[in-house]
């Protein structure tokens, strides 16, 4: 799979429309395919796991129910959608279509989301605060877009939020491979024209109100930042009820100081990998010894799980500091080449690992984690 963004470079898109106006993309991928089937994709809505939601109109009313789904036939021909959100969690196919946008770094990733739609489905037209590709599969839906603006949006239904009426400035149907981005707060309404399906690449960050609460409770769990204020040097105050500018910068120095690259990476790192859906990780321990992942190694690469976040930092790395699925790890100092092929490649191959796999330390943490179904042998008999 390869993505053509008509003729521009990903950093002419980044300078050009990236977080600043919405683009529509023609053959951005030519022979697309869909990445599974609305059979494949109504059979992971019957699952538990699987975030799952519908959505039509009864009575002339906007509804939305949330799976899983057991029927569809009470829905009828026309009129509904069906959303499974993190396909990436359970498709691996969703994992080429993802590597197309590695231009921007999988620390922004929302998930890859998957609707299917009948004609006349859609959600309604409403606003989304975050980035995402819209990219059309199978089947053909119109898409219009309003400009940015004090829109009034208002609850169509409790699961829906929705926008008032907008004047378009993109008015287009979408056809198999065709892609539509959209930055954050623009209005837009989708309608299949149809049986169709569509692949969403979203991406977005946590608001500054979220992170912060986050950050108070990973400072109380770790008992952090317990430093007062010194003043050994106070001046005479001939007011008592008084904070006086100069106090008034140590309040502003202390809470700053805390705010330190350690604390900081440290904590969103665990922040920012944490999965806001489920991950298709074993039960139990696979039981695999250092020497099963060697073998294997030699037959087959290491694949990384679906929907695993893996990220590390620039001022960390050479300390050997990576983050994983909300967790923390410490390898030894000096592990800069392997920590950024684990966090920013999809398959370990026995070549890609050869200079590391005579050291101990690191066989036994790879072990660890093929146990825990965060690295996987794609077939074993």
């Amino acid at each position: 799979m390869q993505l053509d963004l008509n003729g521009m470079t990903p950093k002419q898109f980044l300078e050009q429309y990236w977080q600043k106006k919405p683009l529509v993309i023609r053959q951005g991928f030519k022979h697309f395919e869909d990445l599974l089937s609305p059979e494949e994709m109504a059979g992971l809505a019957c699952e538990d796991v699987v975030e799952s939601r519908r959505v039509f109109k009864a009575n002339d009313e906007w509804q939305a129910e949330f799976g899983p789904f057991e029927s569809y036939e009470e829905l009828g021909e026309t009129d509904w959608t069906l959303i499974v959100q993190a396909l990436n969690n359970w498709v691996p196919e969703a994992e080429e279509l993802l590597k197309c946008f590695d231009f921007i770094p999988r620390w922004r990733l929302d998930d890859v989301m998957v609707s299917y739609a009948t004609p006349g489905g859609g959600v309604g037209p409403h606003i989304d605060l975050y980035d995402v590709f819209i990219c059309q599969g199978s089947g053909r839906r119109r898409w219009r877009v309003g400009d940015l603006g004090p829109h009034k949006e208002f609850a169509a239904h409790p699961a829906l939020l929705h926008t008032e009426a907008f004047d378009p400035i993109i008015d287009v149907e979408l056809l198999p491979g065709d892609i539509l981005y959209l930055p954050p707060g623009y209005p837009h309404d989708g309608v299949t024209l149809e049986p169709s399906m569509s692949f969403s690449v979203g991406y977005r960050t946590a608001s500054a109100k979220d992170m912060i609460s986050s950050m108070a409770d990973h400072i109380i769990d770790k008992d952090l930042c317990n430093e007062q204020i010194a003043d050994p040097d106070r001046a005479l105050s001939e007011h008592s009820g008084i904070v006086n500018s100069s106090d008034l910068e140590r309040i502003k120095q202390q809470l700053f100081a805390t705010l330190d690259d350690k604390l900081v990476s440290e904590f969103s790192g665990r922040y920012l990998t944490q999965s806001k859906c489920e991950l298709d990780l074993p039960e139990e321990s696979l039981g695999f010894q250092s020497l099963d992942v060697t073998e294997q190694l030699k037959l087959q690469p290491l694949v990384k799980l679906g929907g695993l976040r893996t990220l590390y930092f620039e001022t960390s790395v050479a300390d050997g500091v990576l983050y994983i699925n909300g967790e923390q790890l410490q390898l030894s100092a000096g592990k800069e080449a392997l920590i950024a092929l684990l966090c920013d490649t999809q398959e370990l191959s026995a070549q890609d690992l050869s200079p590391w796999l005579n050291d101990n330390d690191v066989l036994e943490q790879l072990t660890a984690w093929v146990n825990a179904g965060y690295w996987y042998f794609d077939d074993i008999d």
